[in-house]
């Protein structure tokens, strides 16, 4: 398996946007892709990235076609309505917390 790291910051006064973006769009989003979300980490202090995600795909080859899909892209462009400073890695699953 591999994994999606994500990181990004909230633009400030749209946070209760974002909110109900990622909990009714985002995540089910990402299920219907075939990504599967582990964790969800949101920074309250420090100059880390405010929000910290990731979600498995069973296979390097399924990630990439789901990053490379037309739904992905338009389900990113969405998000950055909400964010900035969005940055994304595929590692390979460790089955713990990963950076």
């Amino acid at each position: 398996m591999v994994k999606l790291l994500m990181n990004w910051d909230i633009k400030p006064g749209l946070e209760a946007a974002y909110f109900d973006f990622i909990i009714n769009e985002f995540m089910p989003s990402l299920l219907r892709l075939g990504i599967q979300p582990t964790e969800a980490w949101y920074t309250v202090y420090g100059s880390d990235p405010q929000i910290l995600t990731g979600g498995v795909a069973k296979d390097l080859d399924t990630m990439t076609s789901i990053l490379d899909s037309e739904e992905w892209h338009e389900l990113q462009s969405e998000l950055l309505i909400y964010i900035t400073n969005f940055e994304y890695k595929i590692v390979p699953d460790t089955g713990r917390f990963q950076l």
